[in-house]
């Protein structure tokens, strides 16, 4: 269930929406006159969304790129590029 508040209680019960926030690890909707104005979140659900909103952009470019191309990757041939380019930069990182 949404936690929703006044945006006056952002002033008159900071802490209280501040612990809501880090326990939940929900965002909190603010409201004034009875509209929804803004969304207090903790850092680490905000950073959690980011990431989340990254993977799915990622997901989405690569789902176009299948659908206009033919070309096709296996497990193997994937993995085995990934650690190659890890390596690499773990190298560059150590030198």
């Amino acid at each position: 269930m949404p936690h929703i508040r006044p945006v006056s209680d952002l002033r008159n019960n900071f802490a209280d929406i501040s612990r809501t926030v880090h326990e939940t690890a929900e965002p909190v909707f603010l409201t004034k006159n009875g509209y929804g104005d803004m969304v207090v979140m903790s850092i680490e659900a905000y950073e959690r969304k980011l990431f989340e909103s990254e993977i799915y952009f990622k997901l989405k470019e690569a789902e176009l790129e299948a659908k206009s191309t033919g070309v096709r990757y296996s497990h193997e041939k994937v993995f085995s590029d990934l650690r190659k380019n890890l390596a690499d930069k773990i190298g560059k990182d150590n030198v």
